[in-house]
């Protein structure tokens, strides 16, 4: 079994707030870091509202929570049940006066956007939020080419070969499509969504272009950007916002959007192996995605993800402005000997990035020059972790 490096985190947070709300998409490991913290926890109690016993508990929500008012209840699928948020909201109230501050509930959830306004209605001031993305590169050990072909789903990646992985991934994404993606109000033919989904991964850390999209898939914008949010909502897109500053140069002001799981982007293109993966065009634009969400995932709370482009061709593939509002530059490269591009040392002048790294997929960490230095991911990921 792999060890979760988000448990301690988690544990922290229930131990500094009245509850916590951990995000993720489905078959995500949400619920087996859940059960390992119940575990722990002898008076802990877990309830999932999938289960038709559990949620029939609920049908009288504020009775039965009291019932167990001393323990930490951890509620799986709580979006299912929005109007339980205001039940919650009296319960911590309740348990408060009883003297008990923090760690009573723990809340999973899969569609984020509406587990976000739900729960920040009700219990501003009385929850922390917790993303829990796929395994990364520090959990899975050293073979980064299975991490970054399978992707960071648990089954996904711990399955016996690669085809089986890659028929895990394909069930993964024929179940968002029949029945998650119209259960979150998508209401289109899954064999269009199918196709935005696609289309998306060959176009992996590209500026997002709704007007071609659309022309390509004979929608209309509005219905692309509604396909788009609802996919980023459900944590498998993440749109990525381009950093704005004052050079006096002509900036990219689009988003990108990238596919989050590698493994689900060379699901929906077919790659069933690494010689495939290596051959096919999409390679570097994969690999970098890898990289950018491993690091995310890494930074430290309260970091910001940006890209950085002018259209004189200026570029950092990912800009991290950290808590303490240092600001680091990463281009992403899948040579095991980088060089650095021009666009790159130009764009790291024009934001004044306080630190500079170019990824590669080798072991070797090595000056560039101009203080920028080549790095792999892992130990770029334990810089992070370490802040």
């Amino acid at each position: 079994m792999i060890t979760r490096r988000h448990k301690k985190l988690i544990q922290h947070d229930l131990a500094h707030f009245p509850s916590v709300v951990l995000l993720g998409p489905r078959q995500v490991g949400k619920t087996t870091l859940a059960r390992a913290l119940a575990s722990e926890d002898p008076d802990a109690l877990y309830l999932d509202l999938e289960n038709p016993t559990d949620a029939a508990r609920f049908d009288n929500p504020g009775r039965y929570l009291d019932l167990h008012r001393s323990r930490l209840v951890i509620i799986d699928e709580v979006q299912r049940m929005p109007d339980l948020f205001g039940v919650l909201r009296g319960q911590i109230d309740a348990r408060r006066r009883d003297g008990r501050r923090t760690g009573h509930f723990l809340l999973l959830g899969s569609a984020s956007g509406a587990l976000l306004r739900q729960s920040a209605q009700s219990l501003a001031g009385r929850v922390a939020y917790h993303e829990l993305p796929g395994l990364d590169a520090l959990e899975t050990g050293p073979d980064l080419n299975r991490s970054w072909l399978r992707g960071g789903f648990p089954d996904s990646f711990t399955a016996a070969s690669d085809d089986l992985s890659l028929r895990w991934r394909a069930d993964f994404i024929r179940t968002y499509l029949e029945r998650d993606l119209p259960q979150a109000g998508l209401r289109a033919p899954a064999v269009t969504l199918r196709r935005f989904w696609t289309m998306l991964a060959h176009r992996q850390t590209s500026i997002f272009n709704a007007a071609e999209l659309a022309r390509s898939l004979g929608i209309s914008v509005p219905t692309v950007n509604r396909y788009a949010d609802t996919l980023v909502d459900l944590m498998l897109l993440r749109r990525m916002q381009p950093y704005f500053v004052n050079v006096g140069k002509r900036l990219i002001k689009s988003p990108k959007l990238l596919v989050r799981d590698s493994g689900v982007v060379h699901a929906l293109l077919n790659l069933r192996s690494l010689e495939e993966l290596l051959g096919h065009p999409v390679a570097g634009a994969s690999w970098e995605g890898f990289v950018i969400e491993n690091l995310i995932g890494a930074a430290p709370r309260g970091t910001d993800a940006f890209f950085y482009r002018t259209r004189a061709g200026a570029e950092i593939d990912l800009l991290l402005l950290l808590p303490n509002l240092e600001l680091w530059a990463v281009e992403v490269k899948r040579s095991s000997a980088p060089r650095v591009p021009r666009g790159f040392r130009i764009a790291t002048a024009d934001v004044g990035a306080t630190r500079s790294f170019i990824v590669h997929p080798g072991t070797d960490e090595y000056p560039l020059g101009d203080d920028i230095v080549a790095i792999s991911l892992p130990p770029l990921m334990q810089r992070l972790v370490r802040m």
